[in-house]
């Protein structure tokens, strides 16, 4: 699934691309992943709007238009947001074709149907399920120790549950969690509560190390992310622990171990990251 990193990626490598480009014809070939409005109003009121800006909130992609319109795209697992040209045959799973001019089209291909598209008003946008109740925002100065440390206290769920909960901290997934606690040396069990000062301080650091490194390299692909240009990023090389089990620690040479944490298959270093006791 796209995560903080890789949406970020599709945003900038959109931007400067798409900003001043105006749709002219909409060609839906799936409808599934268009919430709202229904397919034909959603087709006819995207005609003749301008992109004005490509933002980012959480996984959210936020596409601004003229006339008081945002698109919100959530990619979920297998969602792609790819400018390309109009003369480039279709990849399978293109379920969206915005044809822009200059003989340019933005494409979305999903391949298991479960990402999300709302046409909505400016006004509407963050009544949205899901964009409504994001938490902080990881690289923008909201994120402060203190805050971090205020959402903590008192958590009996694992640190790894709460990193992945979108109403606490937005845009971490899977990958990103594993990695951020790997580098701060936490045990993805060690209930949040619990985590003393030192630990802390060490997980607010390492929240947008490790997401910023993932967007110098241009997103992790492991399985169907490419950024808006198609192409695939190299933080996939870099990754430490995340489905690295039975391999040696990069760091001590002990033996990656996978567990799952509240369901999600969890990647660890217990010579780094220590253990935790089960009660």
């Amino acid at each position: 699934m796209p995560e903080l990193p890789e949406v970020e990626t599709v945003k900038r490598t959109l931007a400067d691309q798409l900003t001043g480009e105006k749709i002219t014809k909409v060609s839906i070939h799936y409808p599934g992943n268009i919430r709202q409005p229904e397919p034909e109003v959603f087709k006819q009121t995207l005609i003749g709007k301008e992109f004005l800006a490509i933002d980012r909130r959480g996984k959210f992609l936020l596409l601004t238009l003229s006339e008081g319109y945002v698109l919100v795209v959530h990619l979920r697992m297998t969602g792609q947001l790819v400018l390309a040209h109009a003369m480039d045959g279709l990849a399978k799973h293109t379920h969206l074709v915005f044809s822009l001019s200059g003989e340019r089209e933005l494409r979305y291909a999903d391949q298991r149907k479960f990402g999300t598209i709302d046409l909505v008003s400016q006004t509407e946008m963050n009544k949205l399920k899901g964009l409504s109740e994001l938490g902080m925002e990881p690289l923008s100065p909201d994120f402060t120790a203190e805050r971090l440390a205020a959402v903590l206290q008192n958590k009996k769920r694992p640190i790894k549950n709460l990193l992945l909960d979108q109403t606490i901290v937005a845009g971490i997934g899977n990958i990103y969690a594993d990695e951020i606690l790997f580098e701060a040396g936490i045990h993805p069990e060690k209930p949040a509560g619990e985590l003393s000062p030192e630990e802390i301080s060490a997980l607010w650091e390492a929240v947008p190390k490790m997401l910023n490194l993932g967007i110098q390299h241009r997103g992790t692909s492991i399985r169907n992310y490419v950024d808006g240009a198609g192409q695939q990023g190299g933080f996939q090389n870099l990754l430490r622990v995340y489905g690295r089990q039975g391999k040696p620690c990069r760091r001590c040479g002990a033996t990656i171990r996978r567990t799952k944490v509240s369901g999600r298959g969890t990647y660890f270093c217990p010579g780094c990251q220590g253990h935790v006791e089960h009660r």
